[in-house]
Parts: C-alpha cells; sequence; structure tokens
C-alpha cells in the first residue's frame, strides 16, 4: 500500500479545499456566505486563509506545532509558496463544487449596468391588494 507523505504542500491544498467545501455546504454557514458579494468572498477566504498560514508558522516557531515549515528567513518564503497553494486549492474548489438549492435561493438577484457591475438587489414587492379606483 503507497503511503502519502503529509507536506506541507499537500496540507495546504488540503486545507484550502475544505476550507472551500465547509463555505458551500455547511447549512447556515453556506446560505450567509452565498448572499455576500463575490468580492466580499475572495477576500474573507484570502483573510481566513492568511490567518491559518500565519498562525502555523508562528506555532513552529515557538515549538508548538510542526508544520514542516522552518522558523527563518527560507522557511517564510516557503510559506508565500503554501499559502499560494491554499489560495489557489480554496479558490478552484469553489468555482467547481456545485451549489445547493439553499446557496441558489440566498443568493440576491443583482441588477446589472453596461460595465457588469452589480448596483445593487433587486428587491421583490408583491402587493395582493389590488390598487383603489381613481376618483375625479
Amino acid at each position: 500500500m503507497p503511503s502519502i507523505q503529509l507536506s506541507p504542500d499537500l496540507l495546504a491544498v488540503i486545507a484550502g479545499a475544505l476550507l472551500s467545501l465547509a463555505f458551500s455546504y455547511i447549512p447556515g454557514l453556506s446560505t450567509g456566505f452565498a448572499a455576500l458579494k463575490p468580492e466580499v468572498k475572495r477576500l474573507i477566504m484570502l483573510a481566513l486563509l492568511l490567518l491559518v498560514a500565519v498562525a502555523v508558522f508562528l506555532l513552529g516557531c515557538y515549538a508548538i506545532l510542526s508544520a514542516g515549515i522552518a522558523c527563518t528567513q527560507a522557511g517564510a518564503v516557503q510559506l508565500a509558496w503554501v499559502f499560494a497553494l491554499a489560495v489557489i486549492s480554496n479558490q478552484s474548489t469553489y468555482s467547481i463544487s456545485p451549489q445547493t438549492a439553499s446557496v441558489k435561493a440566498a443568493k440576491p438577484l443583482l441588477l446589472s449596468t453596461a460595465s457588469g457591475e452589480p448596483v445593487g438587489p433587486i428587491i421583490a414587492v408583491s402587493n395582493p391588494v389590488p390598487p383603489a379606483p381613481l376618483q375625479k
């Protein structure tokens, strides 16, 4: 049976994909995340991945956790590479994972301008009572 070497690169790819899947499929988390603008979603993922990468590096520096990244300048360069792999994995997983019905329903409908930029949500108003006739 082949053995799998859990390198920092492989761990970063797995962590990036799992984070994306969590935000895509965990009830409550997925619907709240789906309602955000795409730019905000990307920034949230980027910030979470950066937070995890820096935390792993610092925990390794204080000998609390060993993730295979040395607490040196070369280790910091390796960390940048591992972070890039995590971001690529995260965004790739998000783009190819199918959306659940609840996520599709939670996404607001956005109006688009000629440039394609969203300008705001469409608000559907339902009026079950017909308007009164105009009086002269």
